[in-house]
């Protein structure tokens, strides 16, 4: 019987090794810093249900926004590092926010662990047909012999559509005039209007204007072309190589995660992100599926964080 024990309680001790708790409610919280209804919550709530059943356990979306994102991110970087509480975040509030808010609260490099990367959502270069351009190439000889006559539109000051714009009229010497708004739906109405003539933003609710020939799609600021977008050459094909700009959202738990529990994490995650179910989900919201591991990911983030740093302080770009 002693033996018997003995061997009952190293049993009942390793088995947290094996499997480790996520939390010890049993229930993780996907903590979203922007309120219901956008690509964000689309991607955590398109998460859940399937990592409930990866992991066996309940998995629910609680949104936390305010601050431009900074609330729901301090959060989990506060959070016991337990499993307990995720981030589902987005690319303009990880690495475009700390670019131009100085003491946000949290630091990307260092409070947050990467778990998995869920969707990435590609920008295309829109026009207004009064510009007298049919490409890349059209735009930027025209905007070079028109300085200061073109103004393009983005959702806010510092927004990922700003600091976009930005990048690529830092990289074609081009000067045009930003118009920042409060959303991209104000802002379409305008391109519509020609008030303004350029936005850089996501392809979905813009193509049908496409389709209809109110707006030109010039190029795609990903290394691919969009598969919904198969005539849109990317800004490499239109001459700009080495220029990308990605909204991205994904999966980070606080830095101090145990590695066996992370572990799990990374691979419930990266099994929901491969079935075909949440590629269709992801693909008809004109997103993409690009899996990285861990390390691709905060490798992305130190890049891109850097890049948007440099791009804000060569533009002038302040938090308002």
């Amino acid at each position: 019987m002693r033996v018997n024990r003995r061997g009952i309680l190293a049993a009942v001790a390793a088995a947290p090794l094996a499997r480790p708790a996520l939390a010890q409610s049993n229930s993780i919280t996907l903590v979203v810093p922007t309120a219901p209804a956008g690509t964000t919550d689309f991607a955590a709530r398109l998460l859940a249900e399937p990592l409930s059943r990866q992991l066996g356990q309940s998995v629910v979306v609680e949104n936390k926004a305010g601050a431009n994102g900074a609330l729901g991110t301090q959060d989990v970087a506060r959070a016991r590092p337990d499993g307990a509480r995720l981030l589902v975040q987005y690319s303009g509030y990880h690495v475009g926010s700390p670019a131009i808010v100085p003491n946000i609260g949290y630091d990307v490099r260092r409070d947050f662990a990467a778990v998995a990367n869920l969707l990435d959502a590609p920008q295309v270069v829109f026009m207004n047909p009064a510009v007298p351009a049919n490409d890349m190439s059209g735009l930027i000889a025209y905007a070079k012999a028109n300085p200061g006559t073109l103004n393009y539109a983005s959702s806010g000051n510092g927004s990922l559509q700003h600091l976009g714009t930005e990048l690529i009229k830092l990289r074609t010497g081009t000067d045009m005039v930003h118009v920042p708004y409060r959303g991209t739906g104000p802002a379409t109405q305008d391109l519509l209007a020609n008030r303004v003539q350029l936005m850089v933003t996501t392809p979905p609710p813009l193509m049908p204007f496409v389709r209809e020939g109110r707006l030109k799609a010039l190029a795609i600021t990903a290394p691919n072309r969009h598969p919904a977008l198969p005539d849109v050459p990317t800004l490499a094909e239109a001459g700009l190589p080495d220029l990308e700009v990605i909204g991205w959202f994904a999966v980070f738990a606080p830095a101090a995660t145990p590695a066996p529990v992370l572990s799990r994490l990374v691979e419930a995650c990266n099994a929901v992100v491969s079935t075909p179910e949440f590629r269709r989900r992801a693909e008809e919201q004109g997103a993409v599926i690009r899996p990285m591991t861990p390390a691709e990911m905060q490798a992305r983030v130190n890049r891109e964080l850097d890049e948007w740093i440099r791009v804000a302080r060569a533009a002038n770009i302040q938090a308002e």
